[in-house]
């Protein structure tokens, strides 16, 4: 474990640049002052769980040591500084984010993989297709949204991409991979038109945290519902063969994306999980304990409080929880009469293929379902080998070119 150099008397005295006021930030999250962290937070991030920040630090104790601390970078965006410094753990780099307001207040922050510099997929032709910018709504939850329009007189099939958990941007960004960039630029240039779009928890953050009725229906089913709508009063498209493609959270609620909008031509979920979240987040702990070793006593103490309340962890309001009660998606979709094309990374750690045989269970008897797995694939559909592990999200890399030629084909095949 490196040492933690504090910032010097003589230089806390004069006025800190935001790169100085998050590194000094950070040496209290690593000293575990975490009090001291929260005295800096505005409104809105002082309504976050005491405990937020010693569960983040238990965390990482199973990245093994601190390697080396990289310089804060800072980005300004109207009234807003954001500052990220990128932390080599011995298993894992991820990069510390903090966003000051004007008043020097933390306005946000966040750990994440470090991300690897993106490239396009080689199966890209960006001669292929044009990009425009739109709007996802009408009302306060507009979302900027990006068309990817394939060149050609059209009418073009069209489908929506529907982002996995947490504030996720429109390229669905994690790590080193933009996966719905990746299936953007992949699809256009196979004749398809893709719309994807900032998650309303990211383009509305503070409204969302402030939002007592939030709920994963309102964070994911709604604006699938109007980003279709809005694909089909575009030009260029068909009305006809508007798709929506859900990914982890969005192929989870995509039953209820199918249910609002009985209109689609078809709908594909990738790496959508079938049980409950509380069972997810134990299987992915207990796998990340054992990936790393990690059988102290503490951790099983955690462990064992976790099975006991697995979605306490998570601090979601109660509406949140009660929304997802009696839902089962795979049954939900099994009297629906949209056509499905489900896949599945076999390397997937975080949704297993346990939940890719719950939803063959449900639906194989279905001639309009298709199901597809990949053998070498993460969640993120990018190709690996061995014990999959997190810190494939920080190398990057597309998604591989077999998963768009399968959704180009069966979209060709829904010809209307």
């Amino acid at each position: 474990m490196i040492s933690i150099l504090l910032l010097s008397a003589a230089f806390a005295q004069q006025a800190p640049t935001p790169e100085a006021s998050t590194r000094q930030v950070l040496d209290l999250f690593l000293l575990g002052k975490y009090e001291a962290m929260r005295e800096r937070f505005d409104e809105r991030m002082r309504q976050t769980p005491p405990d937020t920040y010693s569960k983040i630090g238990d965390q990482l104790k199973s990245l093994g040591g601190l390697k080396k601390i990289g310089e804060p970078a800072a980005k300004t965006d109207g009234e807003y500084t954001t500052v990220i410094v990128r932390l080599d753990y011995a298993f894992m780099a991820l990069d510390f984010s903090v966003t000051w307001n004007k008043a020097g207040q933390i306005a946000g922050n966040y750990f994440r993989p470090s991300a690897a510099a993106w490239k396009p997929p080689a199966y890209a032709n960006p001669a292929a297709f044009t990009e425009s910018e739109l709007i996802v709504g009408e009302d306060m939850w507009k979302l900027p949204a990006t068309l990817t329009l394939p060149n050609g007189r059209g009418p073009f099939p069209a489908i929506v991409l529907v982002h996995g958990s947490g504030p996720n941007d429109r390229d669905e960004s994690v790590g080193g991979a933009k996966v719905f960039k990746d299936l953007a630029y992949g699809l256009a240039s196979r004749g398809v038109a893709v719309l994807r779009y900032e998650k309303r928890t990211k383009a509305h953050a503070k409204e969302m945290a402030l939002d007592t009725n939030f709920t994963m229906t309102t964070e994911t089913v709604d604006d699938a519902i109007r980003a279709a709508f809005l694909l089909r009063k575009q030009p260029l498209i068909d009305p006809a063969r508007v798709f929506v493609l859900g990914h982890s959270q969005g192929g989870y609620m995509m039953p209820r994306i199918m249910q609002r909008d009985p209109r689609l031509a078809g709908v594909i979920v990738m790496a959508g999980n079938v049980r409950p979240l509380g069972e997810l987040i134990i299987e992915q702990t207990e796998y990340m304990n054992a990936l790393r070793g990690n059988d102290t006593p503490e951790a099983k103490a955690s462990l064992d409080n976790l099975r006991k309340n697995p979605l306490a962890m998570l601090k979601l309001p109660e509406h949140y929880i009660a929304d997802l009660e009696d839902y089962h998606p795979d049954s939900a979709a099994k009297p629906l009469k949209i056509p499905m094309l489900i896949l599945q990374g076999e390397r997937d750690y975080q949704v297993t293929m346990k939940d890719f045989a719950l939803w063959k269970a449900a639906l194989s008897s279905r001639k309009d379902v298709v199901f597809r797995s990949y053998a070498k694939l993460n969640h993120l559909f990018i190709a690996g080998e061995g014990k999959p592990d997190p810190a494939e999200y920080s190398k990057g890399g597309n998604v591989d070119q077999p998963v768009i030629e399968d959704i180009a084909n069966w979209i060709r095949a829904r010809g209307i």
